[in-house]
């Protein structure tokens, strides 16, 4: 009777087993939609749209990017549309900044940015530009920041939104400098046509598309970091198999020359994570993100 027992035990066991593995081989069974909860010619969109071949090669199906803008700015729909989408892995979200924002921002989520999600990858990042207007008569951070000290209150910053990444980010910087300025795209452009002075980039390592530029790191604060990035996420329930399929594939994808070349041309640099490491680092940025603003007390309702 007890080796009977034993024996069945193993057959059940063996069972759950092939079932586990047939799921994961059966992945993906359908095409896989990216969504890019922000409007099409932006970062994430690119980065959506550039990864979009290389993994439906990979994946031996089709990949479509859907484009689901809105919700006051803050990826809400689009983060929405995942959170309602089966949870089998073949509809992910791209994010950024901002979905580590909105719990603190927002008083009230149509789902739970930690309960509802489960990391695929991070893939992109690429630091903010600390610059500032010819005619501003400083030509380095250290001089930039001994003015602000002289003149707190009196120097402004822009960021383009008042609650966005890259007000949290410059808050960061305030905090780590130590001074007191007030908050008023891509940067990349203006310095190349000269309408911009760049004194540091907030990577640890120069950007690829301003090497010349010194990081703030260098500039006197070291371990200084202060990035916008993009990942992918999916339905918390998704299956394991399909996570780490969907994981492997971005990641390699992202690292292909023709992929890397391409975000490097838009000042982005490939910063993979894969899913635990993108998940711890999820539930940093939301606590980060938090006391940052609570401290500015910023609500969006």
């Amino acid at each position: 009777m007890a080796l009977r027992l034993l024996l069945n035990l193993l057959i059940a066991a063996a069972a759950v087993l092939s079932a586990a593995a047939g799921s994961a081989q059966e992945f993906p069974s359908a095409a896989v939609r990216f969504v890019v909860p922000l409007p099409a010619g932006g970062t994430m969109d690119i980065i959506a749209r550039t990864l979009g071949q290389p993994v439906a090669r990979a994946l031996g199906q089709n990949v479509v990017v859907d484009n689901r803008p809105g919700g006051g700015g803050g990826g809400i729909i689009g983060t929405e549309v995942v959170a309602r989408a089966p949870a089998d892995g073949h509809t992910v979200l791209f994010i950024g900044n901002g979905f580590t924002m909105n719990p603190a921002l927002r008083s009230k989520l149509p789902y739970d940015t930690v309960k509802d999600f489960t990391a695929v990858a991070r893939v992109a990042s690429n630091p903010l530009v600390v610059s500032v207007h010819p005619s501003l008569p400083v030509k380095s951070l250290k001089q930039l920041v001994a003015l602000a000290r002289a003149r707190p209150g009196e120097l402004t910053f822009a960021s383009g939104t008042a609650a966005g990444g890259l007000r949290l980010n410059a808050e960061r910087f305030k905090a780590a400098a130590g001074i007191d300025i007030v908050n008023v795209s891509e940067t990349v452009p203006y310095v190349a046509s000269g309408r911009l002075r760049p004194l540091a980039v907030t990577s640890l390592e120069r950007n690829g598309a301003l090497k010349e530029v010194p990081t703030v790191a260098e500039s006197g604060y070291a371990g200084f970091e202060a990035l916008m990035w993009y990942g992918v996420v999916a339905r918390a329930a998704a299956p394991k198999g399909a996570i780490d399929r969907l994981s492997a594939e971005i990641t390699r994808a992202v690292r292909l020359p023709e992929v890397s070349d391409a975000l490097e041309r838009k000042g982005l640099s490939v910063a993979t994570l894969r899913p635990a490491e993108f998940d711890a680092f999820i539930r940093a940025e939301i606590e980060s993100n938090g006391r940052i603003v609570r401290g500015l007390k910023l609500v969006v309702e």
